[in-house]
Protein backbone atom coordinates (compact mmCIF):
# COMPACT_ATOMS: atom_id res chain seq x y z
CA UNK A 1 0.00 0.00 0.00
CA UNK A 2 2.98 2.41 -0.15
CA UNK A 3 1.64 3.59 -3.53
CA UNK A 4 -1.32 5.13 -1.67
CA UNK A 5 0.86 7.52 0.39
CA UNK A 6 0.12 11.03 -0.88
CA UNK A 7 1.94 13.23 1.63
CA UNK A 8 5.60 14.12 1.73
CA UNK A 9 8.09 13.87 4.57
CA UNK A 10 7.90 17.66 4.84
CA UNK A 11 4.10 17.59 5.34
CA UNK A 12 4.38 14.78 7.88
CA UNK A 13 7.04 16.71 9.79
CA UNK A 14 4.94 19.90 9.70
CA UNK A 15 1.76 18.16 10.88
CA UNK A 16 3.39 16.27 13.72
CA UNK A 17 6.06 18.59 15.02
CA UNK A 18 4.51 22.02 15.37
CA UNK A 19 2.89 24.04 18.16
CA UNK A 20 -0.41 22.10 18.04
CA UNK A 21 0.47 18.82 16.30
CA UNK A 22 -2.17 16.72 14.58
CA UNK A 23 -0.59 13.53 15.94
CA UNK A 24 1.88 12.04 18.42
CA UNK A 25 4.44 9.38 17.56
CA UNK A 26 6.40 6.85 19.60
CA UNK A 27 9.52 5.33 18.07
CA UNK A 28 11.14 1.95 18.62
CA UNK A 29 14.89 2.26 18.31
CA UNK A 30 17.60 -0.38 18.60
CA UNK A 31 21.26 0.02 19.40
CA UNK A 32 23.62 0.64 16.49
CA UNK A 33 24.95 -2.93 16.67
CA UNK A 34 21.41 -4.28 16.11
CA UNK A 35 20.47 -1.97 13.23
CA UNK A 36 18.46 -3.22 10.27
CA UNK A 37 19.95 -4.65 7.08
CA UNK A 38 19.50 -1.20 5.53
CA UNK A 39 21.29 0.47 8.45
CA UNK A 40 18.26 1.84 10.33
CA UNK A 41 18.17 2.06 14.11
CA UNK A 42 14.52 3.19 14.18
CA UNK A 43 12.71 -0.07 13.54
CA UNK A 44 9.10 0.72 14.42
CA UNK A 45 6.62 3.38 15.39
CA UNK A 46 3.16 4.00 16.78
CA UNK A 47 1.38 7.08 15.41
CA UNK A 48 -1.71 8.16 17.34
CA UNK A 49 -3.97 11.12 18.06
CA UNK A 50 -6.72 12.08 20.44
CA UNK A 51 -10.42 11.93 19.63
CA UNK A 52 -13.53 12.53 21.67
CA UNK A 53 -16.61 10.39 22.12
CA UNK A 54 -19.83 12.02 23.27
CA UNK A 55 -20.62 8.63 24.83
CA UNK A 56 -17.32 7.83 26.53
CA UNK A 57 -15.20 11.01 26.62
CA UNK A 58 -11.53 11.28 25.56
CA UNK A 59 -10.10 8.49 23.42
CA UNK A 60 -6.89 7.66 21.59
CA UNK A 61 -6.96 6.57 17.95
CA UNK A 62 -4.00 4.46 16.83
CA UNK A 63 -3.49 5.36 13.17
CA UNK A 64 -0.40 3.23 12.55
CA UNK A 65 1.55 0.59 14.42
CA UNK A 66 4.49 -0.59 12.35
CA UNK A 67 7.52 -2.74 13.02
CA UNK A 68 10.03 -3.59 10.28
CA UNK A 69 9.53 -7.23 9.21
CA UNK A 70 12.96 -8.38 10.38
CA UNK A 71 12.19 -7.08 13.90
CA UNK A 72 8.72 -8.61 14.28
CA UNK A 73 8.14 -11.30 16.88
CA UNK A 74 10.55 -9.67 19.34
CA UNK A 75 7.95 -7.80 21.44
CA UNK A 76 8.51 -4.41 19.82
CA UNK A 77 4.93 -4.09 18.55
CA UNK A 78 3.56 -5.21 21.91
CA UNK A 79 5.73 -2.65 23.69
CA UNK A 80 4.64 0.16 21.37
CA UNK A 81 0.97 -0.78 21.77
CA UNK A 82 1.32 -1.00 25.55
CA UNK A 83 3.03 2.39 25.66
CA UNK A 84 0.18 4.00 23.68
CA UNK A 85 -2.27 2.39 26.13
CA UNK A 86 -0.26 3.82 29.02
CA UNK A 87 -0.40 7.30 27.44
CA UNK A 88 -4.17 6.89 27.00
CA UNK A 89 -4.61 6.01 30.68
CA UNK A 90 -2.40 8.92 31.78
CA UNK A 91 -4.61 11.26 29.72
CA UNK A 92 -7.75 9.71 31.28
CA UNK A 93 -8.92 8.28 27.96
CA UNK A 94 -11.72 5.74 28.06
CA UNK A 95 -10.52 3.71 25.11
CA UNK A 96 -7.90 3.00 22.47
CA UNK A 97 -9.32 2.50 19.00
CA UNK A 98 -7.95 1.56 15.59
CA UNK A 99 -9.00 0.27 12.20
CA UNK A 100 -7.51 -2.88 10.72
CA UNK A 101 -7.98 -4.02 7.14
CA UNK A 102 -9.92 -7.26 6.82
CA UNK A 103 -7.06 -9.05 5.06
CA UNK A 104 -4.59 -8.20 7.85
CA UNK A 105 -5.27 -11.33 9.89
CA UNK A 106 -1.93 -11.31 11.77
CA UNK A 107 -2.64 -7.82 13.14
CA UNK A 108 -6.26 -8.63 13.94
CA UNK A 109 -5.13 -11.74 15.79
CA UNK A 110 -2.43 -9.78 17.62
CA UNK A 111 -4.91 -7.16 18.86
CA UNK A 112 -7.49 -9.81 19.79
CA UNK A 113 -4.88 -11.69 21.82
CA UNK A 114 -4.31 -8.47 23.76
CA UNK A 115 -8.04 -8.16 24.51
CA UNK A 116 -9.25 -5.88 21.71
CA UNK A 117 -12.85 -6.21 20.54
CA UNK A 118 -13.79 -6.30 16.84
CA UNK A 119 -16.70 -3.84 16.76
CA UNK A 120 -17.55 -4.72 13.16
CA UNK A 121 -19.35 -7.84 14.31
CA UNK A 122 -20.21 -7.08 17.94
CA UNK A 123 -21.64 -3.57 17.48
CA UNK A 124 -22.12 -3.26 13.73
CA UNK A 125 -20.04 -0.09 13.26
CA UNK A 126 -19.16 0.92 9.71
CA UNK A 127 -16.11 3.02 8.95
CA UNK A 128 -17.26 5.96 6.78
CA UNK A 129 -15.03 8.38 4.84
CA UNK A 130 -15.44 11.53 2.79
CA UNK A 131 -12.45 12.43 0.62
CA UNK A 132 -11.61 14.01 -2.70
CA UNK A 133 -14.60 15.36 -4.59
CA UNK A 134 -17.09 14.06 -2.01
CA UNK A 135 -15.30 16.08 0.71
CA UNK A 136 -15.18 19.15 -1.53
CA UNK A 137 -18.88 18.86 -2.34
CA UNK A 138 -19.85 18.49 1.32
CA UNK A 139 -17.69 21.44 2.38
CA UNK A 140 -19.26 23.59 -0.36
CA UNK A 141 -22.69 22.89 1.17
CA UNK A 142 -21.68 24.50 4.47
CA UNK A 143 -23.65 27.63 5.40
CA UNK A 144 -21.82 30.88 4.78
CA UNK A 145 -20.71 32.69 7.95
Amino acid sequence: MPDQVLISYKELQHDGFRQNPFFQCLLAEVLEEHKSKEGHTIVGYALYYYTYSTWKGPSVYLEDLYVMPEFRGKGIGKNLLSKVAQVAKEKHCARLQMSVLDWNTPSRDFYAAKGAQDLTVSEGWHFIRFDGQALDNLANEAPKD
